[in-house]
């Protein structure tokens, strides 16, 4: 049966029209509807226009947006969703001045994570990942990419992937699932580092051959793995075909940028330690720079230079990084917010990069990611007088209502029950 809903009253609708990925200038390109109306059928964006006219009683659903504005569904496209426990525990001696090196020594970082990932069940790890999915839901994120990594051996990575695909079919947010695999070397693995890289490769096939990941992601970092190591997972990934992602110059500059080049990888993401010359090699790809600014928050580290990439012509995107050890915080508009504030991002600019280009690194920017005639209705109702309001007044959720899908998931901030 035929579902029609008319959004009404909407004070401002937003959008990017550009073809993706969208770089430089054009990242600052954004139309916007005045007392905008949009009309939804089955689940579908019809229809977007200004000062409707019509008949109310045509639609089977009506919802009145009066003096809230309407922006795409937003896109985090990169998050470690799936983990045991968490590391408050460090926080206080990370503020006292204990370095990450010592920490490990103790017992913590990363390997602290896998220990206790290893040690929950599959329920646990469902249960705490749906309650962040939820938060995540009620600040706007419709669509999600989340990687593997805290397992680090075949069964437990299979167990994350598994949880990962279970909360796909489950919840309102559409899930693109990653394996990470090479996210560290795990402890029973440190005097065998070739060992485990090609355990990690081997696994690849049976990762692929039931289907539980659509990309591969490798932490190309000083203490992980060197661009070498990187380059030889990823090209069996690819040969496999896979998708493929990369964490890399983070702290160091290592090489991680030119392996994933050559592989055209969808992504490259931190870079805050990225060279100049590298710039001016991503300047001359489609491949995304997937930009964290919550994580250098959280660490008081150096931003990544932003400004400087979309002057010199690459398509950023913009995601959370949430994460037990250096983002743990659900709030996808504190990432935006960041983004204004410390990488001096444009409000318009950080709406493409939320949007239309993570999209296009998840190959999803045909279906969603703008708000068009044909496009399915992610659509989030923002409680702000504009988008420049939305990104100046931080810390708060602005977030009234989400559409996902063309179905009403979130109103007046409550989660709806709402079948997949």
């Amino acid at each position: 049966m035929e579902k029609t809903i008319l959004i009404k009253n909407i004070k401002t609708c937003y959008t990017s029209i550009q073809k993706p990925p969208v770089k430089g200038e054009n990242m600052n390109k954004i139309k916007e509807y005045h007392n905008a109306y949009i009309v939804i059928k089955n689940n579908m964006i019809q229809e977007i226009g200004m000062d409707f006219s019509g008949l109310e009683s045509l639609f089977d659903e009506t919802y009145d947006a009066r003096n809230l504005i309407c922006i795409p569904g937003l896109i985090d496209s990169h998050t470690h969703l799936v983990f045991g426990g968490s590391r408050e525990d460090e926080f206080a001696k990370k503020i006292a001045g204990v370095d990450y090196l010592e920490i490990l020594k103790q017992g913590g970082g990363i390997l602290n994570t896998v220990a206790k990932t290893r040690k929950a069940s599959f329920e646990e790890l469902y249960s705490q990942a749906k309650k962040s999915l939820d938060e995540m839901l009620l600040f706007g994120v419709t669509t999600l990419e989340a990687k593997s990594g805290y397992g680090l051996n075949l069964e437990n990575e299979i167990k994350l992937l598994k949880v990962l695909h279970k909360l796909n079919q489950e919840h309102p947010i559409d899930i693109h699932i990653t394996y990470l695999g090479a996210h560290a070397i795990p402890k029973e693995y440190l005097d065998r580092r070739e060992e485990y890289i090609l355990s990690v490769k081997n696994d690849l096939k049976l990762i692929k051959k039931q289907n539980l990941a659509e990309a591969v992601d490798v932490f190309c970092e000083v203490g992980a793995f060197n661009a070498s190591e990187t380059k030889e997972i990823l090209e069996e990934a690819k040969r496999l075909g896979f998708k493929l992602r990369v964490h890399t110059d983070e702290i160091n500059s290592i090489g991680g940028i030119e392996a994933a080049l050559k592989l055209q990888a969808k992504t490259v993401d931190h870079l805050m330690a990225i060279k100049e010359e590298d710039m001016d090699l991503l300047a001359k790809t489609n491949t995304i720079a997937n930009l964290l600014p919550s994580t250098s928050f959280f660490l008081n580290k150096e931003y990544a230079k932003a400004r400087k990439m979309i002057e010199k012509g690459i398509a950023v995107a913009l995601s959370s990084d949430y994460n037990p050890g250096s983002t743990p915080s659900e709030n996808y508009q504190l990432t935006l917010q960041l983004a204004g504030n410390k990488l001096r991002m444009l409000p318009y600019e950080i709406l493409t990069a939320a949007t239309i280009n993570p999209a296009y690194s998840l190959d999803i920017s045909k279906k969603i990611g703008t708000i068009e005639k044909g496009k399915l209705a992610d659509l989030v109702l923002l409680d702000a007088k504009n988008i420049d309001y939305f990104i100046y007044h931080y810390g708060i959720n602005h977030t009234k209502a989400v559409f996902k899908n063309g179905n009403l998931v979130v109103n007046n901030r409550q989660i709806l029950e709402v079948k997949r």
